[in-house]
């Protein structure tokens, strides 16, 4: 009888080991964008300029490089996960910061995604969420309470604007599982101008017909729009979706509980809002989490 030699583990690439942390930094700018770029400029104006200016920089880049393009079922998956993940998830963050949510408390509702997103994998995607993978749920979920503990949580006149935040961590709880499910032989590269292509086409009629379409071309709004559509959209969005394509969906979306706890430190630095011992506290719980979330799944 011939043995098999046994099957060596190949280590990580560079890539695997540092996308990550470089997707939680990249990603908790979006909420400092938002608030950086917002006065100059309605939420939904704001993003359709950015969805639009995306599509426009991605298109020649994903035809020079010889990106595939996806037949038509493929394409239309790919399309409504742009809808989900762009159009939805970004819109109800970017409305509920424009009426008053702090950006802090958009990534506290945000972070409640990976509870969500934990219980419906296990559901549509067959995958097994262990035991030590719910504690590290339940310890990221308390950490990012306790990082951005805010009166504004109990503010009644921003518990609409609040809402309309919990439906955009519902849109991107949701895409993430359909991307995972039906796009992850998509190329990167078309997927990225799709999405923005297909967000941009939704959101620019309802500008037009909702918002003044002015906008104040200031150097922070400048700034602003060309960080989070170049930076944000292309960057950490495709990371976002390597993330998914080479991780189980609970995993991939335990990493947004360190997104508020990076979004206090930015926030202090940037606008001077200071940290309480409490959230330093719930940093610590939100980091061990996420490793109790990745170190309790198997590949």
């Amino acid at each position: 009888m011939t043995v098999a030699p046994p099957t060596l583990a190949l280590p990580a690439s560079p890539l695997q080991r540092g996308a990550p942390v470089l997707f939680v930094l990249l990603w908790s700018t979006g909420f400092i964008g938002a608030k950086l770029g917002l006065p100059y400029a309605g939420p939904m104006t704001f993003l359709a300029v950015r969805f639009v200016m995306v599509a426009i920089v991605t298109l020649p880049l994903a035809m020079l490089s010889g990106a595939r393009w996806p037949r038509p079922v493929l394409l239309l998956h790919i399309a409504i996960v742009g809808l989900l993940m762009q159009f939805l998830y970004l819109g109800g963050v970017f409305i509920g910061i424009s009426r008053g949510v702090p950006a802090g408390i958009s990534a506290l509702i945000v972070g409640l995604q990976p509870i969500l997103t934990a219980a419906l994998a296990g559901l549509t995607l067959g995958e097994t969420i262990r035991p030590r993978q719910w504690l590290g749920l339940a310890l990221g979920l308390a950490g990012v309470a306790l990082v951005v503990v805010n009166p504004a949580l109990i503010d009644r006149d921003r518990l609409g604007a609040a809402g309309i935040t919990l439906l955009a961590m519902i849109a991107i709880t949701i895409g993430t599982l359909y991307q995972k499910r039906f796009c992850t032989g998509a190329d990167l590269r078309a997927t990225v101008v799709i999405q923005n292509a297909v967000a941009g086409l939704a959101m620019t009629p309802l500008a037009l017909l909702f918002e003044p379409a002015t906008i104040d071309w200031s150097p922070r709004f400048i700034f602003a729009i060309g960080w989070l559509a170049i930076v944000l959209s292309v960057g950490a969005t495709m990371l976002l979706f390597y993330l998914i394509r080479h991780g189980a969906a609970s995993r991939v979306s335990s990493l947004f509980y360190l997104t508020p706890a990076v979004t206090a430190v930015m926030a202090f630095l940037l606008f001077g809002e200071r940290l309480s011992p409490l959230a330093l506290v719930g940093m610590a719980l939100a980091a061990t989490g996420v490793w109790a979330v990745n170190a309790g799944a198997r590949a």
